[in-house]
């Protein structure tokens, strides 16, 4: 059994950065792509982010491409979210994700879930 837990979430002004962490406890890191998504009041769970068990292969969504950045650090068990040029629309809850092996853009594809951190960008 795989334990999620993010952090880094917060309020920011629009144009200002942060930067997500997902530890992960319970299972072999290195098995595992892992995945970020975020859901704001209202609406569906999107995909975000993804990245490769090697981190080799990332995978963006339009909305975010070019600003914000996933990566893995395998020492620390750890996944990121680097976001940058944070907008309004990129309030949201984001949640961490993880399935055995391989990327995936569909949150239906992941066996764990965080209990995910709040980001709220201000205009």
């Amino acid at each position: 059994q795989v334990q999620l837990v993010e952090a880094g979430g917060g309020l920011v002004q629009a144009g200002g950065s942060l930067r997500l962490s997902c530890a992960a406890s319970g299972g072999t890191f290195s098995h595992y792509a892992m995945g970020w998504f975020r859901q704001a009041p209202g609406k569906e769970r999107e995909f975000v982010a993804t990245i490769s068990q090697s981190g080799g292969i990332t995978y963006y969504a339009d909305s975010v491409k070019g600003r914000f950045t996933i990566s893995r650090d395998s020492a620390k068990n750890t996944v990121y979210l680097q976001m940058n040029s944070l907008k309004p629309d990129d309030t949201a809850g984001y949640y961490c994700a993880a399935r055995r092996i391989r990327t995936s853009n569909d949150s239906r594809a992941y066996d764990y879930w965080g209990q995910g951190t709040e980001v709220t960008v201000s205009s």
